[in-house]
């Protein structure tokens, strides 16, 4: 204590802070602290932690001497990183979500999504949807990681396709059946309003035909009930009068049926029926259709092989966006990336909590 700050220390009477600088401003007295621990475990492994930064805390209103004080607190923050946390995968999800929406300083940007698909955890969360970022972040997984993987569900996104190249290059590419399914509803949605136009000369309204049934053109035919065929075969009579939503509809359904095949090999022959009849239709949004269902034809079939989904992928996604929408929004990625970990990255908490107890003088 042969220094002034060793004196401050001893007037300041906290415990583990070291003071570094005590001076006047117009109307205050500062002083700063910074925590003296130099070592720390995490609380759940009891493994080393390594010292990340410090983060300042300003605490006002303070009186020392009779003057208002403002205490500023550099406090350590640790990081510890639990390679553990994630250990071996075999197979792999990926997807993205909208993390920040446009405006008129940026476009949307997105954020992918690698999870695990056997533990429904999320490994990890980057900024971007392309492929030289999925190719990036697959580059600085360790290769006995890689090694790993064996399969990988995906939507039906040419650029993850092409971002697993070369390094899980070696992996089962799967096509996630909810994107397919949801491709053919999307090609029937699209000749439905198409035929909409041409035969009425406007947009849907609350009578027409077709716009009346739009729900149930898009539901399981295995889930419509005798009513709901009934009035959907009537509003295709009435409104479609070259059966092109017909055909779009039956298209949809040979596209469900592959999915609802248990046999691979009777599923195989179903989705190359679909094929061949969705090519030889003179509706060019079923011909479209027959070319998706055809340039992703392995990946459809290895569903029935693996029996892998991206249903947890999508799980995921939906946390993310449940935390987004608690948090009003994230400006900085690091902190979104963080929180999503926390909440959906098979984080392990103590699992009693002990609250922290603030230390007062008994009274006599």
């Amino acid at each position: 204590m042969t220094d002034g700050n060793g004196l401050a220390e001893k007037m300041l009477g906290l415990s583990g802070l070291t003071v570094l600088d005590v001076h006047d401003v117009p109307g205050e007295v500062v002083v700063t602290v910074e925590s003296s621990r130099t070592k720390a475990t995490c609380p759940s492994c009891r493994k080393r932690a390594e010292a990340q930064d410090r983060l300042e805390v300003h605490l006002r209103d303070l009186h020392c001497f009779g003057r208002p004080c403002r205490l500023v607190v550099r406090k350590r923050r640790w990081r510890f990183e639990n390679r553990g946390r994630v250990g071996e995968v075999r197979a792999l999800g990926v997807d993205e979500h909208s993390y920040l929406t446009a405006t008129r300083e940026h476009p949307t940007i997105y954020a992918t999504t690698p999870v695990d698909l056997d533990r429904r955890q999320v490994i990890d969360l980057f900024e971007g949807k392309s492929a030289a970022k999925l190719r990036e972040w697959t580059a600085r997984r360790p290769r006995t990681w890689r090694r790993g993987v064996d399969v990988v569900a995906l939507d039906l996104t040419d650029t993850y396709r092409a971002g697993l190249s070369p390094h899980l290059a070696h992996a089962m590419r799967v096509a996630d059946q909810f994107h397919v399914t949801r491709v053919a509803n999307r090609m029937l949605d699209e000749v439905r309003r198409r035929v909409q136009n041409e035969t009425l000369g406007h947009r849907g309204r609350k009578h027409d035909p077709l716009f009346r049934v739009r729900k149930l053109l898009v539901k399981g035919e295995e889930r419509l009930a005798d009513a709901g065929r009934a009035k959907l075969m009537a509003a295709l009579r009435i409104g479609d009068p070259h059966d092109e939503v017909l055909g779009a509809w039956l298209a949809k359904e040979a596209v469900r049926s592959v999915y609802l095949e248990a046999d691979p090999a009777a599923a195989t022959v179903l989705l190359d029926n679909t094929i061949a009849a969705c090519a030889e239709d003179e509706v060019p949004e079923i011909r479209t259709l027959g070319h998706t269902l055809s340039r992703w034809r392995e990946e459809i079939l290895n569903h029935h092989r693996t029996g892998a989904s991206n249903g947890p992928t999508e799980g995921m996604n939906f946390c993310a966006k449940q935390l987004k929408r608690a948090g009003r929004g994230f400006v900085n990625f690091d902190h979104y990336r963080l929180r999503v970990l926390l909440h959906a990255g098979g984080v392990t908490w103590p699992t009693t909590i002990h609250p922290p107890r603030i230390g007062s003088p008994v009274p006599h």
